[in-house]
């Protein structure tokens, strides 16, 4: 059994206004799942992308706007949305503090492929 703490993991700013914790994926140990948290501040988020896999995205504190394709809906603490697989999606934080999120992907590796291609398509790699 590998006892992660979340309190040494680092964060990371992934990009403008995100910052970003990684709590499980293939990098410590996990074959299944990719488990990670951001904290974003007002009016940004993740753009549209799409993920081979299905993702969960769940508000831990703030508000959100969430998108699936043309489909739009407002999130707050205590509320997730499951993304299906090969769909475009995204979110902003629309609050008035900093959004934090928890995202669940059925993947060990981060694989996203972005509408902006200057983004990072895949992280947290199995050394």
């Amino acid at each position: 059994m590998q006892v992660i703490d979340l309190n040494r993991q680092p964060a990371e700013e992934w990009r403008q206004g995100v910052l970003t914790r990684m709590c499980s994926s293939a990098t410590n140990g996990a074959g299944q799942l990719c488990i990670f948290e951001q904290w974003c501040d007002v009016g940004h988020g993740a753009p549209t992308h799409l993920h081979a896999v299905e993702e969960v995205l769940h508000v831990l504190d703030g508000q959100a706007e969430v998108w699936i394709g043309d489909a739009r809906a407002t999130l707050t603490a205590g509320q997730l949305v499951v993304v299906p697989a090969g769909r475009k999606h995204g979110f902003s934080n629309t609050g008035s503090s900093t959004l934090h999120i928890r995202s669940t992907l059925a993947s060990p590796v981060f694989e996203a492929a972005y509408d902006d291609k200057r983004e990072t398509p895949r992280r947290w790699l199995p050394a």
